[in-house]
């Protein structure tokens, strides 16, 4: 499967009809590869393993187990959802770890962003591997891969969590339902699957999670307010029109304090950053035009209800 290519032709999936063209002929590649055997999965709650996850639910159902590690870099909300969508309503086979102590005390003291992404990611792999040991023949592993992570791996662009680098021991014929898709076109298919619209049009998070957003080394009071940033900025977004309009958006906060006034008093607290770009094909990136009004109201919630912010 892994030497499977987009074809040059392949017409771009925007419709409802070109979805269920394509679920149809998984559900039917998906059989065909996996026939009785069980499946795992590591289901982020990102729209593309959330894809694959209901694809396979589809195909095969029960012999799929998907596994939700909670490494504590998700956004607000983010593991509530995912056990409500895939456990609660589409009765999948979910496995939830709670790993977020193991993961911090890793990152604790670590600054450069490369090391940080690396750990994440070997740690990941560690507390997954750990559990796939623990079920019986499992021999498929099923990864939400989406082509440009291949072009991207390809290039040098970025060191790619789905590239294998699991155990020898676990030696897993990969599933990749998705490999051959743009992002916008896994979008549309997960709607046609019947996925939350939350889920489906929520915009792209990196592997290492809110890791790469608390610049620096990570802290948990500093994470915690990335976390908290980050639910205000997507909040304040939703009720202006803007989630659907701006491909990601988020807020970062660096590791240094700023000077300012809080409550008349002077205090020396964290900046927080604000990033809204677009993009169509996940290889460039516009900024988006936010109206200042909302960036004003913006800052003004987070600067007084997020702990540790003053500017």
């Amino acid at each position: 499967m892994a030497e499977l290519r987009r074809p040059d032709n392949m017409q771009r999936i925007t419709t409802p009809e070109l979805a269920k063209a394509f679920i149809d002929e998984q559900i039917a590649a998906l059989r065909a590869q996996i026939g009785d055997r069980k499946v795992l999965l590591a289901l982020s709650g990102g729209v593309d393993s959330s894809v694959v996850a209901a694809l396979l639910i589809k195909a095969v159902g029960q012999q799929l187990t998907c596994v939700h590690v909670n490494h504590g870099l998700l956004r607000k909300g983010e593991p509530e959802q995912v056990i409500e969508v895939f456990r609660n309503q589409m009765k999948a086979n979910l496995i939830y770890i709670d790993a977020v102590d193991r993961f911090l005390d890793k990152l604790a003291g670590v600054s450069d962003p490369e090391t940080k992404r690396k750990i994440i990611g070997n740690e990941f792999i560690e507390v997954f591997a750990e559990e796939a040991r623990k079920l019986d023949g499992v021999s498929l592993l099923a990864q939400g891969t989406i082509w440009p992570d291949i072009l991207e791996s390809e290039g040098g662009i970025k060191a790619h969590h789905n590239a294998g680098g699991l155990p020898d021991d676990l030696n897993f014929e990969l599933v990749e339902p998705v490999r051959i898709l743009f992002k916008d076109e896994v979008r549309v298919v997960g709607s046609e699957l019947g996925l939350p619209d939350g889920m489906v049009y929520r915009q792209p998070f990196p592997g290492p999670g809110l890791g790469v957003r608390c610049v620096g080394a990570i802290t948990r009071d500093r994470l915690e307010a990335v976390r908290e940033s980050d639910a205000i900025l997507r909040e304040e977004f939703a009720k202006n029109g803007l989630a659907g309009k701006v491909w990601q958006y988020f807020t970062i906060v660096p590791d240094f304090r700023t000077t300012g006034i809080r409550d008349g008093q002077r205090s020396y607290d964290w900046p927080v950053v604000i990033r809204a770009v677009n993009t169509r094909d996940a290889m460039s990136a516009t900024v988006e035009d936010v109206p200042f009004a909302l960036l004003q109201h913006i800052t003004d919630r987070i600067t007084h209800e997020v702990a540790g912010v003053n500017a």
